[in-house]
Order: C-alpha cells, then structure tokens, then sequence
C-alpha cells in the first residue's frame, strides 16, 4: 500500500500527513509526500491591466522560481521531519505546474510533464490512497474552502481522505 499526500505548508496539509503516517505506522504502507511549486505571476507594469494577449504575455511576470523552490524545500523537510517522529519514512519531493493536474497524475503514475521527481523514462507505480487537507494555504488566504481537495476527489481515480 502506498500514500501519497499533498502538502503545502499549511496546518491542514501538515495534518492530513500526521494522518497518512499514523495509518502507514499500523499498516506497513508507504507514505510520499509532494509539494507542487507554482510560481506566482503579477502584473508589473503600466497604469492599467493589459489590454491583448501580446501586453498580458509583457507584462506579467513570474515570481523567481528559486524562491518558489526554496519554500517548498522548506515544506518537504518538515514533511519528512513528521515522519521521522513517527518512525516513517517519507518519501518527499516536488512536482511543478497546476496542484490539481500534477497531484492526480502523479498519483495515477502517470509522470507528470513538469515533473523532477523522476525521470522521463521511469515507469512508475501510481499510489493507493491521496490525503489531503481540507484547506490549503491559498484557500486560508482568500477565504475558499477546500478548492483543491474538492478538485482532487472529483478527478482522482483512487481513494482521496479529506482531513479536517
């Protein structure tokens, strides 16, 4: 049996990985954690917003991706860090592009295309189960309850626990 939860810093994603753990401790199961690192985009330039696709695709820039990068490393140490605390290994590791898209993916084992977690031309076995947190960072910000997850059980193909 094989895990695979999404974290991205929040109490709730860092619950729903105390939650994996402790079933992986009585179960034997393996437990992967993945971040999805998006660079956020703004707008840096002139008085108003774009009006074509030729301004939009001049003016927004992407926020610097070691930056990005160096957050969600920060979110992966924790990550193993709790299941050292339990005694279980956690596999970590980062995905890039769109949480929903990535996450569900990865999980079917299919690579996703961004991925640099493996290589191009790995095969690789999808998961069991996905747990994720019931809010995320972006949706404790902007006041959305659960986007994310809602998104994930929609689209996943295999069990999807919600943790609240």
């Amino acid at each position: 049996m094989k895990y695979l939860v999404a974290v991205d810093g929040s109490e709730s994603s860092m619950d729903a990985l105390r939650h994996a753990v402790e079933l992986a401790a009585a179960t034997g199961a393996e437990v992967e954690a993945a971040t999805v690192v998006v660079p956020e985009q703004f707008f840096a330039g002139g008085d108003g917003p774009p009006t074509s696709l030729a301004e939009a695709d001049e003016a927004l820039v992407a926020a610097d991706i070691e930056d990005a990068e160096t957050e969600a490393q920060a979110v992966l140490e924790e990550a193993e860090a709790v299941g050292d605390r339990a005694g279980v290994e956690v596999e970590a590791g980062m995905l890039y592009g769109e949480p929903v898209d990535e996450l569900v993916e990865y999980a079917e084992g299919r690579s996703p295309s961004s991925s640099r977690t493996q290589s191009d031309d790995a095969e690789r076995e999808g998961v069991d189960a996905i747990f994720v947190g019931h809010r995320g960072l972006s949706e404790e910000h902007e006041g959305r309850v659960g986007s994310t997850a809602k998104d994930i059980v929609g689209r996943a193909t295999v069990p999807v626990t919600v943790v609240r």
